[in-house]
């Protein structure tokens, strides 16, 4: 039997794609609840007892700030730290701990921690030993300091994990979140290792710590059994705490140009002028639009691709990330978030197929709106040959320190329907897709794909993506057809979670481990009223269909992707008109009706964690074409025709069903998804053939059809 990866998708990011991070108060790192278990013998399987505490020994100093554990005897100094071994998943062998306190054989005497670790042969699950914290508050601190030395004559690891963990808040009882760093250059002689807080950035607020713990991993171990010693864990607060994830990037030129004209919201003028149009009329009658389906769909590509080009830099051919318009067309109530993401251009490249494909505009437009958009992306700053993941469109300088993978997938994306569709841009498409290595994201310790990389760090981001049936896939499906991350990848990412992660919206049934193409893996499913499914993170339809945008997975992944994108799509539609009592359904990640912010909202039941229910956006209706498009229709004639919703650029982002409410805002991503399903669904999946077309997918076809979920 293979032992599960129990490794769980980043909590940016797995419901939602990291373009959304500015619009969200924090990102949450979220991991397993690991079920922890008495320190266990080296080579047996019974519990190890702590000797009575030693005679008190030598004084010797403690080190500045707080002690977390000097190991000089059982407890702590610390009132509340206990200690213990874990496993990653009762009943299932991956290895043992042991622990005891010995003396240290290092200058000053003393005692310390003598860690003892053996994987089981062929285990893939982590194991470790963690210190339990009295919900902690370490936010007065800015460095942890521990001295650490490696087993002499043991074949350990150069390299080993820590981490701090701490329960979420508003969370599930058991779901934890974590910030964790790697450790190297650790030798058989004793070093003092000093770790920015900072460095672990899943955790942004330091307080309620519940744990800190080593991690070792079965995959960066050079051999099944070795050993670590530990001593003076503790927290300091040294006044220099470093870089960080939050640090903002301040471009210099905007910058300028803006205080040059009075500040921010003095360039506003200025930065309207650079858009392509405005709307005329905040409403249209929905009298006015097409009573047939077909014309309904038409006149909504139609307006949605007005939009989009409209509200484009002129220059650069970027389009903007949100444009709110504050409930008015009067340009000086309006907010221009004069920014874009890596995912905005790449879906625009496809926009510009999409409207191409639609007649609405001709070959040559087509070249010449291609052209000023690689133009633009030629001058951007990169790193190791990816984008950042946020642009200024006005100067084009850099305004984020993040490479994102998922966001880097969908500009690859685009830049293959491109490749495929116009052969004139095939050349410039390809450099650009052939500098992006992906092996830069791949964890071959953890076999995922990692969130991102904080370039100011440098260090790569707290997450990994672990969850098959997020927006992430399609990525994962890129990277291993370009031969940057291996087949077993694929089969990494969970499918479902184990029954002992209890706080999982529900337990999973069958979950067994199974066999494809000769990788084991374990299975599984989540069933609601007889429908049987594979969950995503959240529940929205964002995560479940947004990669139908470019792939066919009811033809290609007919048993598995296929079937599970038309159970979500059918979930939402009855979970919304039939629990919530909606008269409309779509929900997904989307702007909020009151206010300016941003909401995750999904079907709790179709997620592991679960998005709650809030507003209905019209661009999940618009995805939900792709696979069941009679009621797709409907509902987005519903919407048009309910509430006041419809622009003069289509659909705006939102509303709420509950009380009418509409959020008056277009952003670029959810008007570009809008834009594609209706070209893939009015010209018989045209995207989606350009990008199965390419060298890239074509291998990577038979993968997708070879695995049947419920089977």
């Amino acid at each position: 039997m293979p032992t599960d990866p129990y490794v769980l998708p980043n909590g940016v990011d797995s419901g939602k794609l990291t373009h959304r991070m500015p619009r969200l108060a924090s990102i949450l790192a979220f991991l397993r609840p690991c079920c922890w278990v008495a320190a266990l013998g080296l080579l047996g399987h019974g519990a190890v007892a702590l000797a009575a505490d030693p005679p008190d020994p030598p004084v010797r100093p403690d080190p500045p700030g707080l002690l977390l554990h000097d190991f000089e005897r059982a407890t702590a100094p610390l009132p509340g730290v206990t200690m213990s071994g874990w496993t990653a998943e009762p009943g299932i062998d991956a290895g043992r701990v042991g622990y005891g306190i010995e003396p240290s054989q290092r200058a000053g005497g003393g005692r310390a921690l003598h860690l003892r670790y053996r994987f089981g042969p062929g285990a893939t699950g982590d194991i470790g030993w963690r210190l339990s914290l009295p919900d902690l508050d370490a936010s007065a601190y800015d460095h942890l300091e521990f001295w650490i030395r490696g087993d002499a004559g043991s074949d350990n690891a150069e390299a080993v994990k820590i981490e701090f963990k701490q329960p979420l808040v508003g969370g599930p009882f058991g779901l934890l979140r974590k910030g964790s760093t790697i450790v190297t250059d650790i030798g058989s002689d004793w070093r003092q290792v000093r770790v920015p807080l900072n460095f672990m950035s899943g955790i942004a607020d330091w307080k309620h710590l519940s744990q800190f713990g080593i991690v070792f991993e079965p995959s960066r171990v050079p051999s099944l059994s070795g050993g670590y010693w530990l001593d003076d864990i503790a927290l300091l607060k040294i006044g220099q705490p470093g870089p960080s994830i939050r640090d903002p990037v301040i471009p210099p030129l905007k910058t300028a140009w803006e205080n040059s004209l009075g500040g921010k919201a003095a360039a506003q003028p200025q930065i309207r002028a650079r858009l392509t149009g405005w709307p005329e009329r905040l409403v249209v009658d929905p009298a006015e639009l097409p009573g047939d389906d077909r014309g309904f769909l038409e006149r909504l590509a139609r307006d949605t691709w007005r939009g989009l080009t409209a509200l484009s830099d002129r220059e650069h051919g970027l389009p903007f990330d949100t444009v709110r318009l504050n409930g008015s067309v009067e340009p000086e109530r309006a907010w221009l978030g004069d920014y874009t993401n890596v995912t905005n251009i790449g879906l625009y490249l496809i926009d510009i197929v999409a409207a191409r494909e639609l007649g609405l505009i001709d070959a040559a437009e087509t070249k010449t709106r291609l052209s000023r958009v690689l133009n633009t992306l030629e001058q951007l700053e990169t790193y190791r040959g990816f984008f950042y993941n946020y642009y200024d469109t006005t100067t084009l300088e850099r305004t984020s320190h993040f490479v994102s993978f998922v966001d880097s997938a969908w500009l690859s994306a685009g830049l293959v329907v491109v490749r495929n569709a116009v052969p004139e841009w095939a050349d410039r498409c390809s450099r650009l897709i052939e500098r992006e290595d992906y092996r830069f994201f791949y964890d071959p310790v953890e076999r995922l794909m990692m969130h991102g990389y904080y370039v100011n760090l440098p260090q790569r981001s707290e997450y990994s993506y672990g969850l098959l049936y997020s927006e992430a896939r399609l990525g994962s499906l890129i990277a291993i057809g370009k031969g940057e991350a291996p087949t077993e990848h694929w089969y990494r990412m969970a499918r479902t979670f184990p029954a002992s992660f209890d706080w999982q919206s529900q337990s999973p049934k069958h979950r067994m481990a199974k066999t494809v193409g000769g990788h084991r893996f374990f299975g599984g499913y989540y069933s609601w009223k007889g429908l049987k499914y594979v969950p995503s993170w959240g529940g929205s339809l964002f995560e479940a269909l947004m990669p139908l945008l470019v792939l066919d997975e009811l033809r290609y992944a007919p048993a598995s992707l296929g079937r599970n994108a038309l159970v979500h799509a059918g979930m939402h539609r009855r979970f919304a008109l039939e629990q919530l009592g909606y008269p409309v359904w779509g929900l997904s990640p989307s702007s909020t009706p009151a206010g300016n912010g941003y909401g995750e909202y999904g079907v709790r039941i179709l997620g592991t964690l679960g998005y709650r229910a809030g507003a209905v956006t019209p661009h999940a209706a618009a995805l939900a074409l792709l696979v069941d498009p009679v009621p797709a229709v409907a509902n987005l004639r519903q919407l048009a025709a309910r509430y006041p919703l419809y622009g003069d650029f289509g659909f705006y982002d939102a509303v709420d069903p509950r009380t009418g409410q509409v959020a008056h805002n277009y952003l670029a991503l959810d008007q570009s998804m809008i834009l594609i399903a209706l070209a893939n669904y009015l010209r018989n999946g045209v995207i989606q053939r350009y990008f199965a077309a390419d060298p890239i997918i074509q291998p990577m076809l038979p993968m997708l059809g070879a695995e049947r979920f419920f089977d």
